[in-house]
């Protein structure tokens, strides 16, 4: 049986880039304000994962099938419907303070390890960096950096 390969992978296209060519305007604009964001709460700068996702630090996952491979920390993606942000989605210690942060947030829709949202004025912003803060810290935990 063939070994699975991971297709979203870290690139060398530009991040910069990749947000200027956002055809939609506001999306081009949150897609700045969620990668500031982003940069602020994780401390690494940005790379391209595939062609659409915005990631920021890395993991390495092993699952129990025997599937692993590399993945963003923190990420978002914007997307024309909807900006995507990529949290972890297992808030260990903290997940009572991410539940009633979720309460405040705005509106949103949220699956696995994502989180939709269709404009960034429709969330508080600094419970979205909130969230962001115990999501890096949560993954820290759960998959300890490597010096």
């Amino acid at each position: 049986m063939a070994k699975y390969e991971a297709k979203t992978k870290p690139t060398e296209v530009s991040v910069e880039e990749f947000i200027a060519a956002v055809a939609d305007e506001r999306r081009r604009a949150e897609a700045g304000e969620i990668d500031t964001l982003l940069r602020r709460v994780s401390g690494h700068p940005p790379k391209m994962w595939g062609p659409s996702i915005v990631g920021y630090g890395d993991y390495h996952y092993h699952y129990a099938s025997g599937h692993e491979g590399n993945a963003p920390r923190i990420g978002f993606s914007p997307r024309k419907a909807e900006l995507v942000v990529y949290l972890m989605g297992n808030y260990c210690d903290r997940q009572a303070e991410a539940d009633q942060l979720f309460t405040r947030l705005g509106r949103y829709k949220v699956g696995k390890s994502c989180l939709y949202i269709r404009k960034l004025a429709d969330v508080d912003m600094d419970v979205l960096e909130r969230l962001a803060e115990i999501s890096w810290a949560s993954m820290n935990k759960l998959y300890p950096p490597s010096a």
